[in-house]
Order: structure tokens, then C-alpha cells, then sequence
């Protein structure tokens, strides 16, 4: 792309692990980001709404392409916190609070938090400031690691306890890029955005958005800030930076828009208040062509008990807008509440149809199915989703409690078993599959499968035991 920075000749640097030496091999890193999820996992509130996490998934790897990742296997964690803040750690663990839909007003500024991340990530920060740290105890790292992301997600003492249950390594600095480090995202980051399409002035927009936040908070700095420090002189850099790329004729996504009026409601102080402000909203002459707005209020209409008016407004969505996915898994949602479970998997069946292995689709139509007690069918959908998507505890859980349904004991052990090793209880895990391995006849392939993944489990327990 004319006038695009060249990102392949600025990024050179020295391997950090594996066979030319260094701190962190890519398997420590692994081990890292598996600790660190484990603890994201036990400790901090989750966002576990299918539609968001599909569409977070979906702009993520829309960048991933454009960045120079080693490792492109990411582990997206959505945190339920309305405060400004990302991160990324080593393993690949991509972080999101649900407070950045709140605050970045167009897709392009959002995008350009997650770029701003994968850039660091790239360029593996944290590996070299534990380079820096000259330790090698990685599981004392992602303890510290985990303690801090824990302190910043959670708002809370949860996270100080796990830093202060691990050796003391400058835990405080940790996260804290320096101004090198954030000059280099900044620069690999807004490189990404233009690859992938987006508009790289989204990112000085929205470091102008946290320099008024910042300002309006007084003392109180926004958790994004404490880690990435951001000074005038960085936004008027990278606003510089910005311009030297070709104007873009960017159309801005309409799904960011739907995805920011579910949080909204999310974050609302109350469901009555939700519907009251987006009855406001539409008070706007202008404002009834916004699908995002009219679907914020049935949203609204919906956590506020009023199921009738949301069916009304999304079935007028759907009309404008046919085959239009979240339209679709919103309306079903809403006559699921209704108790019309028929209707709901009606819709959704010709939705997955069309769309096979849609994960809002598929989850949706699992839990349709769970509500009809129709375990059966939920579990051959959520068998699905676990192999796409095995990082996703819910699913594990949904999964289990599918298996019961249909009385598959088996299968509930051997769902049961990966949920318990995802939230770190090993121990538990190994348990659950050994009482599988004794319900299954010698020799099946079932059975080999079990004792298998009782092998790997069993490989894992004693490798965290080590160190």
C-alpha cells in the first residue's frame, strides 16, 4: 500500500528463547499464558455473551493477518469490568474489557486497542523485560502476571494476594511498558490497522478519548494508562504518524455499533434505565435510521422483563434486514424468554442452515434445546462448538450438564474432566476421566481416547508439580 510505513523492515529483532538462547522458550510462553487463563479463569467476571465474543473474535482476526506474530493461536478473554483496559501476555492471551465499547466511540479506535496489543505481543515485551529481570521460573512469572492482570480486571484485593504469594520481581513494573515499548506498538500497531483495511488515525482518537478520561477522573488514572503511560507528546506523535498514511474510505462496521448498544445495556445502572435512555436517544429526528439504537432499546426492553416489545422491534429489524445474524439470535433469545421455544429453534435451525457452525447460532440453539430438555441434540452442537472452540470453559460446563441430560455418564465425565483442567484443577480432571476409562469396555476407541488424554493430563500435573 502506497505511503504505508514498511512494517517488515522495522520489526527485525533478536529471538528470545528456543535455540539461540534467551529467557522464554515457546513452550514456557505456552505454559505462561496457560497459568495466567487459569487465573483469569477462577478470579475475574466474564462476559459470556456468545454475539460479543464472536464479534471480538472476528475483528481480532481480522488483524491477526496484518501482524507479525510468531504464534497466531490466540486465546481471547472478554472481561466483565466497565473500565477502560486490554492487555496481552505471553501465550498468546488477548484480554478485552467490556468498558472499551463504552468508551471508543467508532470500530476503528477499538480496533486500534487491539492492534496496539498485538503489537506488543509481536514484539514480545514481557518476555523481554523478564529477560531483563534474569529469572527463570516461569510459573513464578505468570503468577506475578496473572496477580496484576487480576488487580486491574477484578478492581479488587484478589489479584494483590496472588502477587504477593509469588517472589517479589519489581511486581508493581511488570505490565508497565516503557516508552520505548509503547512507541513501537504504536507505530507496529497503526502498520496493522492500515493493512487490515482499518483507518490508523483510529488509534490517536482514541488516546485523546483516555487523555479526557484521564483529565475527568482526576487522580484516578484509567487502568489502560497505568501499563501503557501516555503522554501528550505520544498522541501528537502518533497523530503525526497517522496522516502519513493514504486517506481511507473507511465505512464503519454497523456490527461494533450493535455489539457497543449491548454493552450499554450491559452497563447500565438498571434495566428500566437502559430502556429509558434509548427511548431518548430515538427522541433524535435522525435517530430512527440507527439500527444500532433501536436494537439497544430491545435489548433493553428485554433485560427490563418487557420480552413482547423486544419481539417487536427485532422482528422489524429482521424484516429490513434479512439473514442479519445477531437480529436473528436476538430475536430467538427473546422468545426462548417467552417460553415460544418452537419458534426459537424454527429461526435458528434455518440460521445455522445457512451459516454452519455460526458460534451464536450453534450456542443458542444448544441452550434452546437444554430449555426443552432436549439434551441430545444440545450436546451434538456443543460437541461441536468444544472442538472449535476448546479454550471456552462455559462450553465445557454447558456440555456436561448436556450429557446428564441424555444420560451419557461418559460423556459428562469427559466433558467434566476438561473443564476442570481449563480452571486448573488437574487433580479433579484426572478423576473425572479415570471414572470414564472404567465405564468404557477394553479396547474401544473410546477408551483409548480417554486413557490418552488421562496420559496428557497426567503429563501436565506432574510438569506444574516440577516447577
Amino acid at each position: 500500500m502506497a505511503g504505508t510505513p514498511a512494517l517488515a523492515q522495522e520489526t527485525d529483532l533478536p529471538s528470545i528463547g528456543g535455540a539461540g538462547g534467551g529467557l522464554l522458550s515457546g513452550q514456557q510462553e505456552a505454559d505462561i499464558g496457560r497459568q495466567v487463563l487459569v487465573s483469569i479463569r477462577r478470579s475475574a467476571p466474564r462476559i459470556n455473551d456468545p454475539l460479543v465474543f464472536d464479534y471480538l473474535n472476528a475483528i481480532l482476526y481480522r488483524l491477526v493477518p496484518s501482524a507479525p506474530l510468531q504464534n497466531r493461536d490466540l486465546t481471547l478473554a472478554l472481561i466483565d469490568s466497565p473500565e477502560i483496559n486490554a492487555f496481552a501476555v505471553p501465550g498468546g492471551i488477548v484480554g478485552v474489557n467490556g468498558g472499551l465499547f463504552l468508551n471508543a466511540v467508532t470500530e476503528q479506535q477499538f480496533a486500534s486497542v487491539l492492534a496496539h496489543e498485538l503489537a506488543h505481543l509481536s514484539q514480545r515485551h514481557f518476555a523481554r523485560r523478564m529477560e531483563q529481570q534474569e529469572t527463570s521460573a516461569p510459573l513464578t512469572i505468570a503468577g506475578m502476571i496473572a496477580g496484576i492482570v487480576l488487580s486491574a480486571v477484578t478492581q479488587s484485593d484478589v489479584g494483590l494476594a496472588a502477587i504477593a504469594g509469588t517472589q517479589a520481581l519489581s511486581a508493581q513494573n511488570m505490565l508497565a511498558y516503557s516508552r520505548a515499548n509503547e512507541k513501537e506498538a504504536d507505530r507496529i500497531g497503526m502498520d496493522i490497522l492500515a493493512s487490515a483495511g482499518m483507518d490508523p488515525r483510529g488509534m490517536p482518537q482514541m488516546f485523546e478519548i483516555m487523555m479526557k478520561q484521564n483529565r475527568l477522573q482526576g487522580n484516578q488514572v484509567p487502568e489502560y494508562l497505568s501499563t501503557h503511560p501516555l503522554t501528550q507528546n505520544r498522541v501528537a506523535d502518533t497523530r503525526n504518524r497517522a496522516e502519513q498514511y493514504p486517506d481511507l474510505d473507511v465505512k464503519e462496521g454497523q456490527e461494533y455499533h450493535l455489539m457497543r448498544s449491548r454493552m450499554q445495556v450491559h452497563y447500565a445502572s438498571s434495566p428500566e434505565v437502559a430502556v429509558e435512555t434509548f427511548k431518548a436517544y430515538l427522541d433524535h429526528p435522525e435517530a430512527r435510521k440507527y439500527h444500532a439504537i433501536r436494537y439497544g432499546l430491545a435489548v433493553a426492553y428485554q433485560a427490563n422483563n418487557q420480552p413482547e416489545k423486544a419481539e417487536t422491534i427485532l422482528r422489524d429489524l429482521l424484516d429490513k434486514n434479512p439473514g442479519r445474524i445477531t437480529f436473528q439470535v436476538s430475536l430467538a433469545q427473546v422468545l426462548n424468554d417467552e417460553g415460544k421455544h418452537d419458534q426459537a429453534k424454527a429461526l435458528l435451525k434455518e440460521a445455522l442452515f445457512r451459516n454452519p457452525g455460526n458460534y451464536p447460532i450453534s450456542v443458542t440453539l444448544a441452550n434452546t434445546n437444554l430449555a426443552e430438555d432436549n439434551g441430545a441434540a444440545a450436546a451434538d452442537l456443543l460437541k461441536d462448538l468444544s472442538r472449535r472452540f476448546p479454550q471456552q470453559e462455559q462450553i465445557w460446563l454447558r456440555l456436561a450438564e448436556a450429557e446428564g441430560m441424555a444420560r451419557n455418564i461418559v460423556g459428562v465425565h469427559r466433558a467434566r474432566a476438561e473443564y476442570d483442567a481449563l480452571m486448573g484443577d488437574l487433580e479433579s480432571a484426572q478423576r473425572q476421566l479415570r471414572q470414564a476409562q472404567e465405564k468404557l469396555p477394553a479396547g474401544s476407541p473410546q477408551r483409548q481416547a480417554v486413557t490418552e488424554r488421562l496420559a496428557e493430563i497426567s503429563r501436565q500435573l506432574h510438569s506444574d508439580t516440577e516447577s
